[in-house]
């Protein structure tokens, strides 16, 4: 037993955290490949190497993925220190370059001559597609960075492989990411791109990107609706996703045939990034001025946000709520009061669902079995549900005005 023990400890030692292993690099110059201060390491790794996230048969594994800033061309390569089948008989090592070899897609590089080359080469990049819009950032230092959006079609010379090599970020970052298939000219593809100088010459480094698919609306319609958004960790937080889905919003308000723009299983931090943008850009909408706002939630504001910036009935609730929390006076009991109803109305329409739920089943079912279902739907646990909902979209809506303040 002891022995057995001492064995399981000695191959503890050979499982390596996935997320720590992998090693990613958008690399603008050389000197970039021997700076630990430009990797970064991915948020997931699960799809690839399961549940626990764990490679097994390794000490000391580093699994380099380093792409060329702009065209992403690609440098894998796979170390450690020692291996599994070095010291024990009968154990198999993961295989770990099988599994990332699965989503790379061909035409990578395992060797560091090769891979300079082709850094030499990113002066002949340039951005896919047509640009949308342009915007610049001061970073740390002062320096005006120059950003810009484009809007790109699967057929552009070139893009498609791009973009199979753009999306492998998606399953390191986006928790039940999936690979488009993109066969199909109903896909809208925006970039995001910062222009950068190099020995004197104009380069251009991916930044970013979001993914929309036109579905068809009965009779002739069209519904653009997000399937994924991805700005990369190196340019996360300095603002380029309200700016990539504000430029996106602006780019359907130009197409007549558009009825509304969505989003597929938005994940909650994309909902807050819409929350401010929609708000942005509905505060000048004359329907939702400040002293219209007391009066309710009306079909003016639904009519204009959908008819003006293609904003849908749901979202546009939202925003009338963040917009008039602005215009209440929260310090006053009485308008902080009404505002709470207000807001909490809305938040009740699935509990009012489950009342009718309830009504239905004491026509229906046997004391016992409807005993079981009333603990689901106690009122007590419905009201509290009720408010902690209530705070945390306070809470939410306090942050995107204050945002929202801040750049004004």
């Amino acid at each position: 037993m002891a022995d057995v023990n001492a064995m399981e400890k000695k191959l503890a030692e050979y499982k390596c955290d996935t997320n720590e292993a992998i090693c990613l690099k958008l690399v603008r110059f050389q000197d970039d490949l021997d700076d630990d201060g430009t990797t970064f390491h991915p948020e997931y790794s699960h799809q690839i190497f399961g549940d626990d996230e764990v490679a097994f048969g390794y000490k000391g594994l580093q699994i380099q993925l380093f792409y060329t800033a702009g065209n992403l061309s690609t440098l894998f390569k796979v170390k450690y220190s020692s291996k599994v089948t070095d010291t024990f008989d009968c154990v198999e090592a993961d295989n770990v370059e099988g599994k990332i070899r699965e989503i790379i897609p061909a035409g990578f590089t395992s060797n560091s001559d090769d891979f300079i080359s082709l850094l030499e080469k990113e002066a002949n990049f340039k951005p896919f597609g047509t640009m949308l819009h342009s915007y610049t950032v001061h970073n740390e230092e002062g320096e005006e960075l120059t950003y810009q959006i484009h809007k790109a079609e699967i057929s552009c010379p070139g893009f498609q492989e791009y973009h199979e090599r753009l999306q492998t970020f998606l399953m390191w970052f986006i928790e039940t990411a999936s690979f488009l298939e993109v066969d199909d000219d109903r896909w809208d593809f925006f970039l995001v791109f910062e222009k950068y100088n190099k020995d004197g010459e104009t380069l251009y480094a991916t930044v970013g990107y979001m993914t929309v698919y036109n579905y068809y609306v009965y009779p002739d319609k069209t519904r653009p609706r997000v399937s994924q958004m991805l700005i990369l960790p190196p340019f996360q937080g300095e603002g380029h996703g309200a700016q990539l889905l504000e430029a996106v919003h602006r780019f359907y308000c130009g197409l007549p045939k558009v009825q509304d723009i969505t989003a597929e299983d938005p994940s909650e931090n994309y909902v807050k990034l819409r929350d401010y943008v929609l708000t942005k850009l509905c505060q000048n909408l004359p329907s939702f001025d400040a002293d219209k706002l007391h009066l309710g939630f009306s079909a003016d504001m639904i009519k204009e946000a959908q008819e003006k910036l293609k904003i849908n009935k749901k979202h546009a609730r939202r925003v009338y709520e963040i917009l008039r929390l602005r215009a209440t006076d929260m310090s006053d009991e009485e308008k902080a009061r009404a505002y709470r109803l207000e807001v909490k109305k809305r938040l009740f329409g699935p509990y009012r669902k489950n009342q009718r739920e309830l009504a239905k089943m004491r026509k229906c079912l046997r004391p016992e079995e409807l005993v079981s279902h009333m603990g689901q739907l106690d009122t007590q646990a419905q009201q509290e549900e009720l408010e902690k909902s209530y705070q945390l979209a306070l809470e939410d809506y306090r942050r995107v005005l204050e945002r929202l303040a801040s750049q004004a």
